[in-house]
């Protein structure tokens, strides 16, 4: 019989912000290694209300930037809604897709080279385990949209990335979902997830 996969809940009582807060340069490093480290760790939100939203992190995809074509900046296309992707490691690039649904990115690596990690999944504590498993439920619940757009991650701005508190976190690795027009890069091996995890979204 497979065992279930151990299931790790949001902290309670941290300060606020934590201490575990991660820095701007942690996320000046190889986009695929951030968006690896990246599950376990906290997406930590700010309500209107003042109250701390800690979402554990349980799904990413990593985007290579120019030589990318499943990203926005490949052939390193520089549009007014692509420009965030060239700035600081840190930065929040957010962006609409359908007209619909918000999407939340964390821009890694130098500045110059526009890349970025999708967050694509969360577990919500004392939520249902499937709230946050997808790119537009967790920002529809976390309250990310365009006004967070081009900001640094911090407590300024009122979301952040908080350290995992486990050190060992079972990682599964895939395609990216919903690329298909991509070519060769459709079939890399960029989507990261917590492994057997309830919350992923695929």
């Amino acid at each position: 019989m497979q065992k279930s996969p151990t299931v790790l809940v949001a902290p309670k009582n941290l300060p606020e912000p934590s201490n575990l807060m991660l820095d701007h340069a942690w996320f000046k490093r190889p986009t695929a290694v951030v968006a690896a480290d990246l599950i376990g760790c906290y997406l930590c939100r700010r309500m209107e209300d003042g109250e701390i939203v800690r979402a554990m992190i349980t799904e990413t995809e990593a985007y290579l930037g120019i030589g990318d074509a499943g990203c926005h900046a490949f052939e390193g296309r520089h549009t007014p809604r692509t420009s965030v992707m060239y700035k600081e490691a840190g930065t929040i690039y957010v962006y609409l897709i359908y007209g619909l649904h918000y999407l939340l990115n964390i821009v890694t690596t130098e500045i110059g080279q526009p890349e970025a990690v999708l967050i694509r999944a969360v577990h919500i504590e004392n939520e249902p385990i499937r709230t946050g498993a997808g790119p537009a439920k967790l920002t529809k619940y976390l309250h990310v949209d365009k006004r967070l757009n081009n900001h640094l991650l911090g407590e300024t701005v009122g979301l952040w990335v908080e350290n995992k508190v486990q050190d060992s976190v079972p990682v599964s690795v895939a395609k990216r979902v919903g690329i298909d027009y991509a070519g060769d890069a459709a079939h890399w091996l960029l989507r990261f997830y917590w492994t057997g995890h309830g919350s992923v979204s695929k």
